[in-house]
C-alpha cells in the first residue's frame, strides 16, 4: 500500500505559489513544570533565546528530557512561557493558530473522516473553504501521491502515508512555520529514508520555516540550514551549529564527506567536546 513519495513530491515544482515562511524569535524564555502543588516547581528550560529566520529549516537536537518538545510546544502556542516571550513573524505567540502547523510522530488524524475530508478540515472549521481551497487540497494530495486514496480512511493507509496526509493538511492551512516532533521516528528504515526526501521536497517548494525535534544526528544534517543543540535539563541553547552543505540534497548523499564532517561537528558538541556556540 506504500506509494514512494519521494518520486510524488518533485511534480510540484510548477505548482502553487511557495508559502513565505516567517521570522520565529525565542527570546529568554523559560518554562517551568510541577507534578503537585506541594512540589518545587522544575525548570524544563532556562533563558533559552533563539533566531530561526524566514524560510530556514532548524533542527532541534538533544538529550531525552532537555525540553526540545517543549520548546515546540511553546512556538505552536500549546504551552505558555513563564518567563520571556516568542514571536512568529513580529507578533506574540499566545495560542495555537493555522500560522503554525504542528505534525506529531504519531499522526493526529480523524479517523471518521476520508483522507480527502481530513485536508479540507482545517480550512472547513475556519469557514474558508472555498472551490480554490479545494482544488488546493486536491493537488496536495497529488503532490503527497495520494491522489487515489482520497476516499480512503486513515485505517487504510500505512505510516508513511498517514505523514504524507498529516503534512498535506497542515499546508493546505499555508502556514508560515511548520513545526514537527520526530514525525519519522516511528517509521521503518526505508520509509524513513523516503520520507526525508519527500520532506526535502516539499520544503524546497513551500520555504516555510520548519522546526524539527529529532534525536538522530543524521536526519538532522541531512535536513536542516541549522541545527540547534540543547543541553541537558534545564534546556538551555548549547550551539547553534550551521549546515553549509548545498542543496538539494538526497537521503542518498548521507555518507558524503561533507555530511560526515558535519555529524562530527554536532555531536562534538553534543558530548561537551566542543566550545563552539
Amino acid at each position: 500500500m506504500q506509494n514512494n513519495p519521494a518520486k510524488a513530491a518533485p511534480a510540484h515544482k510548477a505548482a502553487n505559489a511557495a508559502t513565505a515562511g516567517v521570522d520565529i524569535e525565542v527570546k529568554n524564555v523559560s518554562k517551568f513544570f510541577r507534578r503537585t502543588r506541594a512540589d518545587e516547581p522544575q525548570a524544563a528550560l532556562l533563558n533559552v533565546s533563539l533566531s530561526i529566520r524566514a524560510g530556514t529549516f532548524a533542527c532541534l537536537v538533544g538529550p531525552s528530557g532537555c525540553g526540545k518538545s517543549t520548546l515546540l510546544n511553546l512556538i505552536g502556542g500549546f504551552l505558555q512561557a513563564d518567563r520571556g516571550e516568542i514571536t512568529a513573524g513580529g507578533r506574540v505567540i499566545q495560542v495555537p493558530g493555522a500560522d503554525r502547523g504542528m505534525i506529531f510522530q504519531e499522526p493526529t488524524l480523524f479517523p471518521w473522516l476520508s483522507v480527502r475530508d481530513n485536508v479540507l478540515f482545517g480550512p472547513r472549521a475556519q469557514h474558508a473553504c472555498t472551490a480554490p481551497v479545494e482544488r488546493e487540497a486536491d493537488e496536495l494530495l497529488r503532490i503527497v501521491g495520494l491522489s487515489g486514496f482520497s476516499r480512503h480512511y486513515p485505517h487504510q493507509l500505512s505510516g508513511g502515508m498517514k505523514q504524507r496526509l498529516a503534512i498535506a493538511r497542515a499546508l493546505v492551512n499555508k502556514p508560515g512555520v511548520l513545526l514537527m516532533d520526530e514525525p519519522f521516528g516511528a517509521l521503518d528504515a526505508i520509509t524513513r529514508s523516503h520520507m526525508q526526501g519527500f520532506l526535502l521536497d516539499i520544503w524546497a517548494s513551500h520555504r516555510t520555516t520548519v522546526v524539527f525535534v529529532t534525536h538522530d544526528v543524521e536526519e538532522a544534517v541531512l535536513l536542516a540550514d541549522t541545527v540547534v543543540v540543547m543541553s541537558p535539563r534545564p534546556g538551555r541553547i548549547s550551539a547553534v551549529v550551521p549546515i553549509e552543505i548545498a542543496r538539494p540534497r538526497s537521503p542518498d548523499a548521507v555518507d558524503s564527506e561533507e555530511q560526515v564532517t558535519a555529524r562530527r561537528a554536532v555531536r562534538a558538541v553534543l558530548t561537551g567536546s566542543s566550545t563552539h556556540v
